[in-house]
């Protein structure tokens, strides 16, 4: 059988910045969630529907960020349908954020909020664009950025875009948790997995901790480790050919 591909994209970001990764793998059934609709921190029965996959079908997944633990928890509570996983530069299950602004407290409420307001007077229609070259600037080495002007203003100009990130970033320290409990105990079943691990360009300041914490997430669920000492977090900006290498390698 076929595997379908699903690449789940992390904080803030959008389907159509994998758009290389899918140009370097044709002829593999490749879809990417756009975020915007569906959020990746979603349960997992809404990504599948997302995904429009078939019941039956076997399942490799793509997780960059907070999608890599929305990949893990995913890959653990449903081993039978996921047959391969490749992580990238994914969070870790100790992000678990602040408690006190988790999803449905007073303090998530308030910044829901406040956030609403910036959206009605118009502060991410004028600032969201300039936030979007910022985190290319600060998150890929090669500062390489795939969308257009167009889907800039369209994606991070767009009224309710800023609660959408803040709901992305809630939502993960929830997931960290979750994943962080599954991964616990001793992992009987899931499938095989690699982690690709940035270490160049802003990610070098913190390069010995993050390779470390990855490696104890690899130890747990018996995967390997690769390391990109040229590419900072926004992987599929900057080596999107070795994101592109690991599901081939796992496709045969």
């Amino acid at each position: 059988m076929t595997v379908t591909w699903i690449v789940l994209p992390g904080l803030a970001e959008t389907p159509e910045e994998f758009a290389r990764v899918v140009e370097l793998l044709p002829g593999t059934e490749l879809r990417v969630i756009d975020p915007w609709r569906t959020p990746v921190t979603s349960a997992v029965d809404e990504l599948r529907t997302a995904a429009g996959v078939p019941v039956d079908a076997e399942i490799g997944l793509v997780g960059h960020s907070i999608g890599g633990l929305a990949a893990l928890r995913w890959a653990l509570t449903r081993p039978v349908e996921v047959v391969s996983l490749v992580l990238v530069d994914t969070s870790l299950t100790s992000e678990t954020g602040v408690r006190w602004l988790y999803p449905g407290t007073r303090g998530d409420r308030a910044v829901r909020g406040f956030l609403r307001l910036l959206g009605r007077i118009g502060v991410p229609q004028l600032r969201g664009p300039g936030l979007r070259r910022l985190i290319v600037r600060i998150g890929s080495a090669t500062k390489r950025d795939l969308l257009s002007k167009a889907t800039e203003r369209s994606r991070y100009g767009d009224a309710s875009s800023w609660l959408l990130f803040w709901d992305e970033l809630a939502g993960s320290w929830e997931l960290a948790t979750e994943v962080a409990r599954l991964v616990a105990p001793p992992v009987d079943a899931i499938a095989p997995t690699v982690l690709l691990v940035a270490t160049g360009g802003s990610s070098r300041f913190t390069a010995n901790r993050w390779v470390a914490g990855q490696q104890r997430l690899a130890d747990a669920l018996g995967g390997s480790v690769e390391v990109l000492p040229d590419s900072a977090h926004l992987v599929h900006l900057d080596r999107p050919d070795a994101i592109a290498a690991a599901v081939r390698r796992r496709a045969t």
